[in-house]
């Protein structure tokens, strides 16, 4: 006798957590379906390799753009190490949701952040993961998060190009492009060239490339001293055909604003050159990602 087969369940079309073989699973190449969030620009934060200032030009970027009146996320995705709430001073918030959405932390009235820090028991648990759950995790944090109706979410990616860097291209629409973040010693622009090519092979814009800690402003007096170099990022970036988007002197208020929770654009308009700096490079990026 024929043995009838079992009614196929219906699809979840969440392959990455699936055990089911199926041919949409299997299917060579077949990239995964959009997540549903409504926002009009995704803008990436990335770098070629770690301690760069990614993070810090993420938080300023964010507040750039909610000053200009945009609803505007941050999305923390470095899953490892999650610090853009402690640039933001919220590390001590917990999640609360309502229905089947997590709301997220809101900074000010048209600026709200997500974090797996806020998943964390305390901030010295590690998570211990590989893709997969990886992946889940990030269509979690775009889908099951009420972001509401975003002009724009930007997203704060771990250095490299692996897991994370590609599952959100894969997953996130409307990627409005990429910012590459370097410093300018050649130890740092040559990842930064890599990271270039790595946002054009996924067919995304890279909207430009800034220069962190180029030189270092004296708090004495005032003047600057080229500890890491200088003209490494504005040159890479004139070899690959990018915009160059400024550079940021170091600065211990810098590191100060990052470990108090007060991102440096808000202190617009203080008399300091590298307040300056930050407003210019802020402004040439807004204007970057507005064309």
């Amino acid at each position: 006798m024929t043995e009838t087969p079992a009614k196929e369940e219906e699809c979840s079309k969440k392959c990455e957590t699936c055990d089911v073989e199926c041919a949409e699973r299997t299917a060579p190449n077949a990239p995964p379906e959009k997540a549903k969030i409504h926002a009009k620009h995704v803008i990436l934060v990335l770098s070629g390799k770690g301690g760069v200032g990614k993070s810090t030009v993420a938080v300023n970027l964010a507040y750039a753009l909610s000053s200009h009146g945009h609803q505007v996320g941050i999305l923390d995705l470095d899953i490892h190490g999650p610090n853009i709430p402690i640039m933001l001073g919220i590390q001590d918030h917990r999640l609360q949701a309502i229905g089947n959405l997590i709301e997220p932390v809101k900074i000010t009235g048209n600026l709200s952040a997500m974090s797996m820090a806020f998943l964390l028991p305390d901030i010295s648990t590690p998570v211990i993961w590989r893709g997969p759950m990886k992946m889940a995790a990030i269509r979690q944090f775009l889908e099951e998060v009420d972001w509401g109706d975003l002009d724009f979410l930007v997203v704060d990616l771990p250095p490299g190009t692996g897991d994370e860097a590609l599952s959100i291209a894969q997953l996130a629409p409307n990627v409005s492009g990429a910012v590459i973040v370097t410093t300018p010693q050649d130890v740092a622009t040559i990842d930064s060239r890599k990271a270039v090519k790595f946002v054009e092979m996924l067919g995304f814009r890279v909207l430009g490339i800034i220069e962190n800690m180029s030189g270092m402003v004296c708090p004495h007096c005032q003047k600057e001293i080229d500890l890491f170099g200088k003209g490494g990022g504005e040159k890479a970036a004139e070899e690959m055909g990018v915009p160059f988007l400024g550079s940021i002197p170091i600065d211990p208020e810098m590191r100060k604003a990052g470990d108090e929770g007060r991102p440096f654009i808000i202190r617009r308009g203080e008399q300091n050159p590298t307040w300056d700096a930050v407003d210019r490079v802020m402004e040439a990026l807004v204007k970057e990602v507005e064309s």
